[in-house]
Order: C-alpha cells, then sequence, then structure tokens
C-alpha cells in the first residue's frame, strides 16, 4: 500500500496511492487519476472510502452508484455534473452528495488537480455502472 502524500512536488492531505492501471480507461479519461483505498471494496462494511486524487485535465467518465456517494473535496478546484444539470465547481472544502442511481461525472479542472475522499454506501465490489467518456468537447466549454 503506497502512502506517499506527495505528487509532482504538491503535498496532500491524504496518501495519494497507486496509479489508476490502463485497463481502468473505460472509466477515466483525460490524464491520470490515482487512488488510496482507506476501506476496500470487499471489506464487510459494504462501504468504501478512498481518496481519488486527479491530474489537470483528468476525470471520470459518466457514471452511477447504486448506493449514496458523498465526495469531499479536500485539495485544488474540479467539477461535478449530474446528467441533464449544469456542472458545478468545485474547491477544497466543498461536498457533494449523490443520489442513488444518478448519472454524474466529477473530475479536476483543466489547470488544476484535485484531490477527494469518497464513500459509497451499499457499494459491493464491481456495481458502479460506468458509460461513455466525457468527451474532450463537452469538457473543454468548462471554464
Amino acid at each position: 500500500m503506497n502512502e506517499n502524500r506527495e505528487l509532482d512536488g504538491i503535498h496532500f492531505l491524504f496518501p495519494v496511492g497507486e496509479k489508476t492501471p490502463a485497463k481502468s480507461q473505460k472509466s477515466f479519461t483525460g490524464g491520470d487519476v490515482y487512488h488510496f483505498m482507506f476501506i476496500p471494496h470487499e471489506s464487510k462494511l459494504n462501504c468504501p472510502l478512498g481518496n481519488v486524487t486527479y491530474t489537470p485535465g483528468s476525470r471520470n467518465s459518466w457514471h452511477a452508484h447504486p448506493g449514496l456517494q458523498v465526495l469531499l473535496i479536500t485539495y485544488g478546484r474540479g467539477w461535478y455534473q449530474e446528467e441533464g444539470k449544469a456542472p458545478r465547481e468545485l474547491h477544497a472544502g466543498d461536498y457533494v452528495v449523490v443520489e442513488p442511481g444518478v448519472k454524474h461525472w466529477h473530475g479536476a479542472a483543466k489547470d488544476s488537480y484535485m484531490a477527494q475522499l469518497g464513500f459509497v454506501a451499499n457499494c459491493p465490489e464491481n456495481s458502479t455502472l460506468t458509460y461513455e467518456h466525457v468527451s474532450d468537447e463537452e469538457y473543454n466549454k468548462l471554464p
């Protein structure tokens, strides 16, 4: 388990973790993404808790979780958007509550890293539904 809190000369509040493997390219685009799991998916708690660090321009694909998700932004600037709604700019100290089954995406701004603590209640392993990437065209419309 990599508990390094430094990435590209930046000191983060929580461990950055490991770079997301290439096999996860369906889930992320636009740059490198790092994960550190405090409570893994396979835990008996059924509530994974992890730190995700997005490099500038990186983001996850549109996706939905079967349980309630909470995101706590701990560093930088980024974006959150639910399907059919306007994007919401995020900054360190912001939080997002995502209702079960809501299609959404989140990630870093073009010019900033973003780190988030996130957990999903009642989320068995491999239960997240992953959809299409947030296209570069769509993403580049953001300020």
